[in-house]
């Protein structure tokens, strides 16, 4: 959008976002669990689609509204009423489910018994006679190699399917087994592509994690990734495409706006820190909005941290965004001031924020505080230490929105698990909206996805910067902070759901515990919420 160019109306928000912009969202990508619980299955039938789909009515029930685009359904359930089978987490922390449940194709349960039929075909009835020098899938006995055997290997392979294969060689990994999880990449390496089917695709990036993880040159291979980035200009149009494609940086810039410009209603003083202003492109809209309101605007401070790879993709510093918002402010008739702090979250000290009397404070935390590293990395346990610092500086609304997985904590496998579901539905949602051979989307993924699929994998400790939490584990975290949570309007999922008839049917919304998840078809992905 030219800075020069405003909305119709004020109150067409999502008519704004879609104007075409000179620059670019942040380039972080967005990386469900359904609670193990015991209950009564509830048919649940959905105008909009053929499909039938299921909840688990148990107890402690808990009231959300759940929007397909753009139907509605009200449910008292803390079980997903998307999902037609509610599978168990591979998490831990179930008490942290949200309400758009993912469903796996393949449980424990089904792998468990093909690797069984697996181990059958290759060793025959006296597999079980001697057990020693094994290893195992799933505790499923395996003898030591050889040449017979991963022949038959590679005979059976095309009757496993790709997750399947997959999860086989996560194991294998996980279990140090070289000689399995060499020939399981090898067949792999027959069955991935980048220009393939989501799974096909997805596959290629979580195979070169799983070799990355087996060679322990993970950090290695991610700090390559890393040099080896295109151009600032190239990588902005990356960006660019994943914001197109998809609405999930929309999702994020659209919710935390109208839950800011509420709350800031009646202030004539208003202060911004956004800990991931990126290009800056979120206040362009909310610099518009708040031009438009009854009795003038009023005046905006906005302070941004940034990092080094943020100025990489802007192809320079913090004057650049300071510079791009300070021309639409003076456009929309808006005072305006700008600072900036070029600082990563871990750096950030009070100082840096130039908090001043008299301005009613607004923080933003977009797909930021997963890469904070907390008490599992650090005794110093940057992720809380920032948010008590927030807390001391008596915001009068804080947006936090966070990619709805679960890696920080969770061991090897079951992280492997969620992040191969979670990013199934990511590439399914791409795959919506461009060919599969699109070259611009190749590239999106490749330099805007797979590395945070290969940090996933094969980093630990403090190289992977990767960790995501459920929302009720944020939650927790916020409440032992001093947050109280505030209850969402109707407004704010008013304007998502306008936001996404604009992308597949299969993008829904829902209102959970206080919150606001985005969600493909089964899965939820992101989740936006207001804390005070």
């Amino acid at each position: 959008m030219q800075a020069s160019e405003r909305p119709h109306m004020c109150g067409s928000v999502h008519a704004l976002y879609n104007q075409p912009m000179q620059q670019c969202a942040p380039y972080l990508v967005f990386k469900n669990n359904c609670k193990d619980s015991h209950g009564s299955w509830t048919q649940l039938s959905f105008q909009a689609q053929n499909e039938q789909f299921f909840t688990l009515d148990s107890s402690p029930a808990t009231d959300y509204i759940v929007y397909d685009s753009p139907p509605a359904l009200s449910i008292s359930s803390n079980r997903s009423p998307f999902s037609p089978q509610c599978s168990q987490s591979y998490m831990s922390d179930n008490a942290c489910g949200s309400p758009l449940s993912r469903y796996s194709g393949v449980d424990d349960g089904d792998l468990r018994h093909v690797l069984r039929e697996l181990e059958n075909k290759l060793l025959g009835p006296e597999s079980d006679t001697d057990n020693s020098s094994s290893c195992s899938f799933n505790d499923v006995v395996i003898k030591p190699s050889s040449l017979t055997r991963w022949n038959r290997v590679l005979d059976l392979a095309p009757s496993l399917n790709l997750k399947e294969l997959l999860d086989a060689c996560s194991e294998a990994v996980s279990d140090a087994d070289i000689s399995t999880a060499e020939v399981l990449m090898d067949v792999l390496e027959q069955r991935v592509s980048v220009s393939g089917e989501p799974m096909e695709r997805l596959g290629a990036y979580v195979l070169e994690g799983l070799r990355a993880r087996l060679l322990s040159t993970g950090s290695i291979i991610y700090k390559k990734l890393k040099c080896e980035e295109p151009t600032g200009s190239e990588l902005l149009s990356y960006m660019q495409v994943i914001y197109n494609m998809c609405p999930y940086y929309k999702f994020a810039y659209m919710s935390a706006n109208v839950i800011i410009r509420e709350a800031m209603m009646n202030e004539n003083r208003i202060h911004i820190i956004d800990f991931q202003i990126a290009q800056g492109s979120q206040w362009i809209f909310l610099l518009h909005d708040l031009a438009h309101r009854p009795g003038g605007p009023p005046f905006v401070r906005i302070t941004g941290v940034d990092d080094s790879e943020s100025a990489y993709a802007r192809g320079g510093g913090l004057q650049i965004v300071g510079e791009r918002l300070a021309e639409v402010a003076k456009s929309c008739g808006v005072p305006f001031e700008f600072h900036g702090a070029a600082l990563s979250g871990c750096e950030v000290q009070l100082s840096n924020l130039q908090v001043r009397y008299g301005e009613a404070l607004a923080v933003n935390f977009p797909y930021m505080l997963h890469h904070m590293p907390d008490e599992s990395v650090s005794t110093i346990n940057h992720r809380d230490r920032l948010l008590r610092l927030v807390k001391s500086l008596s915001p009068k609304i804080v947006t936090l929105v966070e990619q709805e997985s679960n890696t920080n904590t969770a061991p090897f496998l079951p992280r492997f698990r969620e992040t191969l579901d979670y990013y199934t539905a990511m590439f399914e949602s791409i795959d919506a909206a461009r060919p599969r051979d699109n070259k611009e989307r190749i590239s999106a993924e490749e330099h805007c996805v797979a590395r945070d699929v290969v940090n996933i994998i094969a980093c630990e400790g403090a190289d992977r910067v990767e960790r995501h939490e459920l929302f009720g584990k944020w939650r927790l975290r916020l409440m032992m902070a001093g947050f109280t949570q505030c209850q969402l309007s109707p407004s704010v999922g008013e304007t998502i759901n306008g936001m996404l008839k604009e992308y597949s049917p299969h993008y829904r919304y829902a209102e959970s515990e206080g919150a606001l998840y985005l969600g493909w078809k089964n899965r939820a992905l992101a989740t936006s919420s207001a804390w005070r």
